[in-house]
């Protein structure tokens, strides 16, 4: 069995995707396969994964017809031999010591998900990304950074939890992690920030439009998925406060950022009606109203009133 499979997503990424491959067949790791998945590129891209099966034995390309990030990933899955998986998005790359040391970890303290930093890079600088350390499955769905592509799974955790990324939806990340935390009982930490996260203005993550409204119906598939497995009463509070939190501070910042005034409107109103259908007693949440922060005492301010100013404030940076 190998040791490490990285599943890498590509679709018309030619400017970025050699630098990206590059830090993986140079992995001080060797044990290590990389499974490129091309969700139909329509650029170079193609043609330069070719070259690296070619090139490289441990490298491994599928074509398959495009259906976005997520069906990309769950296709890369069905072809993983390693022992532990890792995700990385093809215009990111990754210093060469990262799936030694995340694997290293792992063994050492037969961890189920292993999680390091990371550095937001810019075109000119990079910025530390270090997270916070969790302990226990409430806390990682209060705490963690809820990313794919920073983290260390064991492949017979995905295969018992049964999860795939959600095909057609952004907010991807969300769902596939929320529901895999039960099944997560060990989780270790690298410390050094070991993946550079590229920001480009034409990414996912940089715009904002109808999509952004994902984000509702990745919530309630991870509720529903709760639910369904006799889960959610005992993950309620931290699910409400979860929930709370996404809507409120990431998404709603996202929504801010939506050019379109009508869309915009839409969506903001749509955020505070949704949270308090779901949750009417959200603002009471034990998680919430202790040790409070700066973002915690924000949450807590947000009404049917303030709720325009900051979306005011948010647009405004």
């Amino acid at each position: 069995m190998t040791k490490v499979s990285v599943i890498v997503p590509v679709y018309n990424v030619e400017q970025y995707l050699r630098k990206c491959l590059d830090s993986l067949v140079n992995q001080t790791l060797k044990d290590i396969e990389i499974i490129i998945v091309d969700d139909g590129s329509e650029d170079a891209s193609s043609h330069i994964a070719k070259e690296y099966e070619k090139q490289y034995s441990n490298v491994k390309y599928y074509r398959k017809e495009n259906g976005g990030l997520s069906d990309a990933r769950n296709y890369g899955l069905k072809y993983a031999t390693g022992k532990y998986i890792a995700f990385l998005d093809s215009d990111d790359y990754v210093d060469k010591t990262l799936y030694q040391k995340m694997y290293e970890k792992a063994k050492k303290e037969d961890s189920d998900m292993v999680e390091c930093n990371f550095y937001w890079s810019y075109p000119r600088k990079n910025k530390k990304d270090i997270g916070e350390k969790y302990y226990g499955k409430k806390q990682m769905l209060e705490k963690a950074r809820v990313v794919a592509w920073n983290k260390l799974y064991k492949k017979e955790i995905i295969d018992k939890a049964k999860v795939e990324f959600p095909k057609g939806l952004i907010y991807e990340d969300v769902e596939f992690f929320y529901k895999l935390v039960p099944y997560i009982e060990n989780v270790s930490f690298v410390k050094e920030p070991l993946i550079y996260y590229v920001q480009r203005k034409k990414s996912i993550i940089n715009t904002q439009d109808k999509k952004t409204e994902d984000i509702f119906k990745i919530l309630d598939n991870v509720l529903l998925y709760y639910k369904e497995k006799n889960l959610y009463d005992e993950y309620k509070e931290v699910l409400e406060f979860t929930y709370m939190r996404i809507l409120l501070c990431s998404s709603f910042k996202r929504i801010c950022k939506i050019k379109n005034k009508t869309l915009r409107k839409d969506l903001l109103n749509k955020t505070w009606i949704y949270l308090y259908e779901k949750f009417p007693l959200c603002k009471e949440n034990s998680i919430l109203n202790r040790d409070l922060n700066a973002k915690k005492r924000y949450m807590l301010t947000v009404n049917r009133f303030t709720y325009r100013i900051y979306a005011k404030i948010f647009r405004m940076f």
